[in-house]
């Protein structure tokens, strides 16, 4: 029987693929984890535990007690508050890794689910249609756990077995959560001033074009990679995964279509030279090979919809 642990469940990617999961596997399948007490009122049909993923000892007990066989460890702190707390980003995203593949090896789960992120890449990585293998240079303590943890993974693979499988994450715009503390954050942000009629500034350049992905799509390609052969999971660092490029002036335009008194300013931060720093557009023709991976939501599509569930939030 398949049974699933799933950290930083309360988080804007854990809350929905948690969901998604629960629907597949039913509600005695999933149990859910997060550091954050007040998550457990999202998850009122499956166990929840409230768990600090840098405790292995917690993080073992709890396989135990539930007969974990795989996990997908999705608690990390993201970009632009890693960069406010460097060393308490390199902990919570790098021990917390390394304990989880060491149970996995220990325990020899099933399969165990660890998302990178395009902030692997650095500005001396090809910024358009950056392929799956080329120089990678991060500037953030984000980008750098995410490069040394996709070592790790193969690693595991490698010497010990361990079925670890990984998507490199572009920008995740979805409505069922409130930003995360990420660089791309403005894409969501900018949506709940939408509906709100308030304007909205943008920590970004208008012109500064970034690869992003609408929630449904990243949730359905986590799953789809899980559930593929062993034999068909050919990378086992992390996978390029593509579906959108665009500018915050663009989105602000695909925006203006529904509210056409809505307003932007720009206001430029640190956030600024991160994504300066990360590509433009990806290749992700390695995935589309080996599992056939492939987006459906475009820009029009992501905002219509984005526009038609938010108003219920408020």
């Amino acid at each position: 029987m398949t049974k699933i642990l799933i950290t930083g469940a309360g988080g804007q990617l854990g809350s929905e693929l948690t969901e998604t999961l629960v629907n597949r596997y039913g509600t005695e399948s999933v149990v859910a984890t997060d550091i954050n007490e007040e998550s457990r009122s999202l998850f009122s049909e499956i166990a929840f535990d409230t768990l600090d993923v840098t405790d292995h000892r917690a993080l073992k007990v709890l396989t135990e007690k539930h007969q974990i066989t795989q996990i997908y460890h999705l608690a990390a702190i993201l970009s632009a508050t890693g960069e406010k707390k460097p060393r308490l980003a390199w902990q919570v995203n790098m021990d917390s890794l390394l304990s989880i593949l060491e149970l996995a090896k220990e325990k020899k789960l099933d399969k165990v689910y660890w998302p990178s992120s395009i902030a692997v890449f650095g500005p001396n990585s090809p910024r358009t249609h950056t392929p799956q293998h080329c120089i990678q240079e991060p500037l953030t303590v984000y980008g750098i756990s995410k490069q040394a943890g996709e070592r790790w993974c193969n690693y595991y693979f490698q010497k010990h077995g361990v079925d670890v499988r990984s998507l490199r994450y572009p920008g995740l715009v979805g409505y069922k959560s409130l930003p995360g503390g990420g660089t791309t954050d403005y894409a969501v942000d900018i949506y709940h001033h939408a509906v709100r009629k308030t304007p909205f500034t943008c920590f970004l350049k208008k012109d500064t074009v970034l690869p992003m992905m609408y929630m449904p799509d990243a949730i359905r390609a986590t799953v789809e990679l899980m559930e593929a052969p062993r034999e068909a999971v050919k990378i086992r660092s992390s996978y390029n995964i593509s579906s959108l490029s665009f500018t915050p002036e663009e989105i602000f335009r695909s925006i203006l279509v529904h509210y056409p008194q809505f307003e932007i300013s720009y206001s430029p931060d640190f956030r600024q030279e991160i994504a300066d720093g990360w590509p433009q557009s990806i290749d992700d023709s390695e995935a589309i090979g080996d599992w056939g991976w492939k987006p459906e939501y475009d820009l029009e599509r992501m905002t219509q919809d984005m526009l038609a569930n938010l108003p219920h939030l408020y």
